[in-house]
């Protein structure tokens, strides 16, 4: 399984400084935020991962991650002209993901919690896709994923009135092209 972390956007709710410096740059308590979605994939076993990023945010991942061989892993990278959709890191991905299953998560997603390990080599095994949710109160603040009665997602819908309260964890995987 090959992993994708999307680190594009402005942060524009964070202005002014994420007018100087990406938002997954920023530190949360003693580390940079993108280490956090980066160790949840190597949580994953997924050791083979690409960054997507603004032109103008490359070279700030570029010197804080390198190749990622300190980490043990493989890190490459690919710019995201303007963000339009989280389907379009797979469009983006393509040539990296080539014909492999894929692990994709927000460069400004935190994933915590007992067992969350074991949860996420799970994946590795699941036919088709899957994707992390959870219930919340406020869904308008949040993209949300709406279940059929089956517990299959039918909808993924972002900034827009809600047709659920799941929120989506901005945090997916797939088996199948996309």
């Amino acid at each position: 399984m090959r992993g994708i972390i999307l680190a594009g956007g402005s942060g524009t709710r964070l202005y002014p400084i994420t007018m100087g410096i990406s938002k997954q740059l920023l530190p949360v308590y003693d580390k940079p935020m993108i280490y956090y979605p980066l160790t949840t994939l190597m949580m994953a076993g997924i050791r083979d991962i690409q960054v997507i990023t603004t032109a103008h945010d490359a070279p700030g991942f570029h010197r804080l991650l390198g190749d990622g061989r300190h980490f043990g892993v493989n890190i490459s990278y690919a710019t995201q002209g303007r963000p339009e959709g989280l389907a379009q890191a797979f469009v983006i991905g393509a040539e990296h993901i080539g014909n492999d299953s894929v692990g994709l998560v927000l460069g400004d997603n935190i994933f915590y919690g007992p067992g969350l390990g074991t949860s996420l080599s799970r994946f590795q095994s699941v036919s088709g896709g899957a994707i992390f949710a959870y219930w919340v109160a406020n869904p308008s603040a949040y993209g949300v994923v709406d279940f059929g009665a089956d517990g299959i997602a039918v909808s993924l819908e972002e900034n827009r009135p809600p047709r659920s309260r799941i929120m989506r964890c901005r945090g997916c995987t797939s088996t199948t092209t996309t």
